[in-house]
């Protein structure tokens, strides 16, 4: 069978790595992606063949809506070219756009509901769509699509990502000292439904610099601007990562992670790592964990560090615990998508 993936972020990549390993096996396979640093850079550290083509439209609406018309234009020949009989994405608008204009069958999973600009370009048009469950059918059937096309799994898509191996481990061994590490992650600044200025995290950075000086204070930046900024603002004072990293090789050094509720936020909490969420961006994924005892919230900057002190001179043994347990829990969403391709 031939198949189309179309990834366009980090996090798509760590997800569907596994799937496409898997499907390549019996199946042809074209894997497409665009110019975006971190994905970019993370496809050679994983190892994967992707063909880039288009890039990130940036923050700015009308730089996406260019960079969206030109990427669809540019795939469309090769993809057409390829002639797939089936296309899986994480609701790409192009591969949504291009799929339905040749009648190809489209899966796409999603746990972003909040996504709003990507829900209304991509979501009428799939076929068949795949959510965890802890997400209503009805925040999907708002954007147009029928309840009967929607299927629950029961994992979170961190989980995937976390249950799969990590690389290059001993890149990080310069945090194997007697300091303890706190990893803090900038929310998706350049994203549409980000109205943040980033000021706040901005604001969270300072205050640790001030407070936790004998830690390795450690800030993994998304953008070039936003990585620049950091070291412009903190000199010496912070570790800013100036690379793309694989997230989890990382995590396994980290003692406290401060991220904004997003995907790496999911994956620490499910690695059993003391989690703090200051809830950038407010979804489903982040309110399961907090329910559930893996991430504590505080939005306010002063009150994270006072929940920070206090987490890091915690015993978190049971709650290690119980992020192993719910993380064994959770199933494969490949097992989903199979069912899918079969029918």
């Amino acid at each position: 069978m031939k198949i189309w993936f179309d990834i366009l972020t980090p996090k798509q990549l760590l997800f569907f790595e596994p799937m496409i390993r898997k499907l390549q096996k019996n199946n042809k396979l074209l894997c497409t992606s665009r110019n975006y640093r971190e994905v970019v850079e993370l496809s050679k550290i994983r190892g994967m063949n992707l063909v880039f083509v288009g890039k990130h439209g940036g923050f700015d609406k009308i730089s996406k809506l260019n960079a969206s018309l030109k990427r669809t234009y540019c795939l469309l020949s090769i993809v057409k070219k390829f002639n797939p009989e089936l296309t899986v994405s994480f609701c790409s608008p192009e591969a949504s756009r291009i799929s339905f204009g040749l009648g190809v069958r489209h899966i796409a999973f999603c746990d972003s509901p909040h996504a709003e600009a990507v829900m209304r370009l991509s979501v009428p048009l799939v076929e068949r769509l795949l959510i965890p469950w802890i997400i209503p059918k009805k925040e999907f059937t708002r954007y147009g699509i029928s309840e009967k096309k929607i299927s629950q799994y029961r994992a979170i898509d961190a989980s995937l990502i976390v249950k799969e191996r990590s690389k290059n481990d001993s890149k990080y061994n310069f945090l194997l000292k007697k300091k303890k590490t706190i990893l803090i992650r900038p929310e998706e600044s350049e994203a549409a439904y980000v109205s943040d200025n980033g000021d706040r995290i901005i604001k969270i950075i300072r205050e640790f610099a001030k407070e936790f000086l004998n830690y390795n204070l450690v800030i993994l930046g998304r953008y070039m601007p936003q990585i620049s900024q950091l070291k412009r603002e903190f000199g010496n004072n912070i570790i800013v990562m100036g690379r793309v990293v694989d997230g989890k090789s990382l995590l396994k050094f980290v003692d406290l992670f401060i991220g904004s509720g997003g995907t790496m936020t999911a994956e620490a909490a499910l690695m059993g790592i003391p989690t703090i969420s200051y809830n950038a961006v407010p979804n489903y994924i982040e309110k399961y964990l907090v329910k559930n005892g893996l991430v504590k919230r505080e939005e306010n900057y002063k009150k994270i560090v006072f929940l920070a002190k206090k987490i890091l001179k915690s015993n978190n043994k049971k709650s290690k615990n119980k992020a192993k347990k719910i993380l064994s829990s959770m199933e494969d969403p490949f097992s989903k998508l199979i069912t899918y391709i079969k029918t």
